[in-house]
């Protein structure tokens, strides 16, 4: 089941499990695929903690770190700009949105000792690149950037220190923009995936990727969560594949409970992309909070980041009741259309082995119809 990347980055198996876990991290890499830690949101001291505890636990299996360096700011010209700057572009009629939104669901005040959400930091030039300079002092393997393909000194950098530079993409064109950016991997991540998406499946994105960017190792994102389904995106000319959601529900996770079992009891069609995250469309649990921000009655959500930055506090709100036992109309998740098939907590070590098993299974399934041809 090796490919020429598991070759490149010491893998055994061709799997990279995104997740803000560092504990899962760890599992999947010493597990023989690669644990990527996404970082979004994350401040400097926890970020720094964080690799610390993985370096120490990982037996120097390799990882990766996922990060959203801005390229622009929100106008569309010149660069994004401090903190600050945006949060004045934030008009008053959706911060009176979110207010009457929180207020109408009984969403509880952070108390006194919980600091300002950092997420109101996060999408900041200043505050990724701090992201990635404390990444590079680390064993990292591989550095991801969520959106389009980090600054050219940030790939020579990683480049520099043996680094690959990987850039998720949901179309051709900007697959072959990535490649000629100097990144190294190319995540293919179709409509089903969580998060952000574009419009075109993953069965019809891969292989149109593949054959634009050549030799350039090309991973399947985007309802995988299965040995079967990673059969396929190999079979479809992938190098491995890119999973996220099914980690959400793993023991080492960090979903608060109440959240997980959400997850636990949504079926295929219970997620909706929407802008009601971040701007930007993106695939998530489909609960009161996109249905409120899809409504016509709402201002309709901002670019990014200013909506992530609006909503940041809202977010932290509705967390913190989660993990405190307060269910909520309006708590959501970045999740894709695999959710209908995470229906039980088991640990990420007993995921690993059960998509190792059923891709190894697919793979020798298909070799026997090839040698029942060749025989018939």
């Amino acid at each position: 089941m090796k490919t020429p990347l598991c070759d490149r980055l010491g893998m055994t198996v061709p799997l990279f499990a995104f997740t803000r876990s560092p504990r899962v991290v760890v599992e999947v890499s010493r597990a023989g695929g690669m644990g990527v830690l996404g970082v979004i949101a994350t401040d400097a001291a926890t970020l720094e903690a964080d690799l610390d505890w993985i370096d120490a636990h990982i037996d120097g299996k390799p990882y990766g770190v996922d990060v959203v360096i801005p390229a622009q700011h929100v106008s569309g010209s010149g660069p994004m700009g401090s903190s600050e700057d945006l949060a004045a572009l934030l008009p008053p009629e959706h911060v009176r949105f979110v207010d009457g939104l929180l207020a109408r669901y009984g969403v509880p005040p952070l108390p006194p000792e919980v600091t300002a959400h950092e997420a109101l930091k996060a999408w900041t030039d200043a505050a990724s690149r701090d992201q990635v300079e404390i990444a590079l002092r680390h064993p990292i393997k591989l550095l991801a950037n969520a959106l389009g393909p980090p600054p050219p000194d940030v790939i020579t950098r990683c480049h520099d220190r043996g680094v690959l530079v990987a850039a998720l993409i949901g179309s051709a064109r900007h697959a072959a923009k990535q490649k000629e950016a100097g990144v190294d991997v190319i995540v293919a991540q179709g409509t089903e995936a969580g998060g952000h998406c574009g419009e075109i499946s993953t069965f019809v994105l891969v292989p149109e990727v593949v054959d634009a960017v050549g030799d350039t190792a090309v991973l399947a994102a985007g309802g995988v969560g299965t040995g079967r389904q990673m059969a396929a995106a190999l079979a479809l000319g992938a190098q491995g594949v890119w999973t996220g959601s099914i980690w959400l529900i793993v023991a080492e996770a960090l979903t608060p409970p109440i959240l997980r079992d959400k997850l636990l009891a949504a079926t295929s069609a219970d997620t909706v992309r929407s802008r009601a995250i971040s701007g930007k469309p993106a695939r998530q649990l489909k609960t009161a909070w996109s249905d409120s921000w899809d409504d016509r009655a709402s201002p309709g959500p901002l670019p990014m980041p200013l909506q992530f930055m609006l909503t940041a506090e809202a977010v932290a709100r509705l967390y913190h009741a989660a993990e405190r036992g307060l269910d909520n109309p309006l708590l959501t998740s970045p999740v894709g259309q695999i959710v209908g098939a995470m229906n039980e907590v088991r640990t990420t070590a007993e995921v690993m082995a059960d998509l190792v098993a059923g891709c190894d299974a697919a793979i020798r399934r298909l070799n026997a119809l090839g040698t029942a041809r060749a025989t018939g």
